[in-house]
């Protein structure tokens, strides 16, 4: 990666990491909820599977949209510079590394996300080409590659933007959801 565009990338972050820390706990509830009902109205039949994750700090959601998935739900387990390993959502969750919660089920290995019917990807922002920005760990990156199933990274309405820094490595989203708009494919 150039110079130029890790600088362009860290910058965006911090804008958008800042911009986050200023939502009120307020406007986070009614995104949370808002959030929760688009989840709930998805075309998710139960013998799918949808790899889901915790909305972490400023995150926008919270784990209530988990309730609305009635299907069978997949969350991430941090592995280290590996990709992602996930288990079955049975409820129960844990305390695990970098302040996260993760799910106590059996791990069913990083190949899991291959068999999800879709995936609900964490993101700083999507371009309206599907470039998603992360937090820059890489977790997702390592992991998206195994995914044939449709990728919706998850924003506020105002991180859907005209045009993300994009590398190589990047999978592009086949879909946004926002708290406003809901589900919109790109």
């Amino acid at each position: 990666m150039t110079s130029d565009l890790r600088d362009r990338k860290a910058t965006l972050r911090s804008r958008l990491l800042a911009a986050r820390r200023a939502v009120s706990a307020e406007d986070r509830a009614v995104e949370a909820a808002a959030l929760a009902a688009h989840v709930a109205a998805l075309d998710v039949r139960p013998d799918q599977t949808v790899c889901a994750f915790l909305p972490v700090g400023s995150e926008p959601g919270d784990a209530s949209w988990l309730d609305g998935l009635r299907c069978r739900v997949l969350l991430p387990i941090v592995t280290g510079d590996a990709p992602l390993d996930w288990a079955v959502h049975t409820g129960a969750l844990a305390q695990a590394g970098l302040g996260l919660l993760e799910p106590t089920g059996p791990r069913l290995g990083a190949s899991a996300i291959a068999r999800a019917s879709l995936v609900l990807v964490p993101a700083l922002a999507v371009s309206v080409a599907g470039v998603r920005l992360g937090k820059g760990k890489g977790h997702y990156d390592r992991s998206l590659p195994l995914v044939k199933a449709p990728l919706v990274a998850v924003v506020r309405d105002a991180e859907v933007l005209a045009e993300v820094p994009a590398e190589p490595h990047d999978v592009l989203m086949n879909g946004v959801l926002t708290p406003s708009v809901g589900l919109r494919w790109l």
